[in-house]
Order: structure tokens, then C-alpha cells, then sequence
């Protein structure tokens, strides 16, 4: 598997060469991915990432295109400018995209067969050492407001099916500020990107 490689997206997707959003797929039952996305997700002030599980509909044939088994993933992957990224090269590829983070840069120079060999310990025993979720807690999504709850903010629910941005083909979520703000555990709730319809 490359560190770094093309990738066949829509050009207006996010991860796509004319997208002003760069595109994180992740381990949908993987606990472990689950709190790393929550992390970059509260330091992305710019709005600039979207999250996609490898598992979706919407995740898997980019997995695929990157050698990355959607029922069993060994990496996660990130993708930017066409680009796509996986291992510890898209850890510090997103690392520096967050303020505060471009310092991480400096484990550039650690060769990368040790980078990938720690990454690899970590990834083989992610499940046993921080737990995993149930894959039905992610499979289908809703787009709902509550205005109640959250202020206008859009959020999803494990009720029937997200939905796509307007203009691209993959349907890519952003971390709601709600879900951020209150930690919800066991439930992946997320917000549709639209650039479009100013949702950002």
C-alpha cells in the first residue's frame, strides 16, 4: 500500500482536486478512529474536513481504490487535492491542516518503515485495546434539526439514509458542533456538508 497515491473522485467532492475540503475515511466501528475524528473535528476551525466511514456506501469504493478491505480495514485514509494519503503519512498530512499541529511535521524524518511499523501495532490491536462498535450504530443515517436540542444545527440519527451533497457524488459529514460540544457516546452524529445551502 502507497503512503501516497491518486485517487478517482468527483472533482467537487471533498477530497477532490477542485474541493476546498479535504476527505478523512475512517473505521466506522473502530473506537479508537471514532475519537480521533472528535479530535480533529474540535480543532478544525476553518471547517475544512469531512468524514466519511470506510463502511458506508459512500466510503467503500474509495477504500477499495486504495487497496484498504472495507470489512476489514488496516488504515484509514485521507484525501486531499485528488491525493489520497494513508498510514502515518495521513496522520501528519492532516496534523498539518490544524492550528497548533504543523509542528508534528518533524516526525517527517523518522524513517518511514518505522513510522509504518508502530502504526501497524497500534491498527492490529485497535479493537482489543479501545474497543469497537456495532456496525448497525452507523449503517444508515438520517438528516434531522432539532431545534430544540441544537440550535438549528444539523445532526444524524441511525434512521434511514443520509444525504448527498448537491453536485457531488460522494455524501461526506462534518462533526456537528452539538455532538462535539456534548461527547454523545455510542452514536456517530453527524451533520451533511453543503456548500451549497451554506452549511458548512
Amino acid at each position: 500500500m502507497q503512503a501516497e497515491q491518486s485517487i478517482v473522485v468527483d472533482p467537487k467532492s471533498p477530497g477532490g482536486i477542485n474541493s476546498p475540503h479535504g476527505l478523512i475515511l475512517f473505521d466506522g466501528v473502530c473506537v479508537l478512529c471514532s475519537r480521533g475524528c472528535r479530535f480533529v473535528s474540535k480543532r478544525d476551525r476553518r471547517g475544512y474536513f469531512r468524514f466519511v466511514p470506510i463502511q458506508l456506501a459512500e466510503g467503500r469504493p474509495l477504500a477499495e481504490q486504495l487497496g484498504i478491505d472495507p470489512d476489514h480495514p488496516d488504515s484509514f485514509a485521507f484525501l486531499a487535492n485528488g491525493q489520497a494519503y494513508v498510514k502515518p503519512e495521513a496522520v501528519l498530512r492532516i496534523a498539518r491542516e490544524l492550528p497548533r499541529w504543523q509542528w508534528t511535521w518533524i516526525f517527517q524524518f523518522i524513517p518511514r518503515v518505522i513510522r509504518d511499523a508502530i502504526y501497524d501495532l497500534v491498527a492490529r490491536n485497535r479493537y482489543r485495546w479501545f474497543g469497537r462498535r456495532d456496525p448497525a450504530e452507523f449503517g444508515s443515517f438520517v438528516a434531522i434539526r432539532n431545534r430544540a436540542e441544537t440550535a438549528g444545527r444539523w445532526r444524524l440519527t441511525r434512521d434511514g439514509c443520509g444525504r448527498h451533497d448537491e453536485g457531488s457524488s460522494v455524501a461526506a459529514f462534518q462533526l456537528s458542533p452539538y455532538y462535539r460540544k456534548h461527547n454523545l457516546p455510542d452514536q456517530l452524529r453527524m451533520r451533511p456538508s453543503s456548500d451549497r445551502s451554506g452549511i458548512v
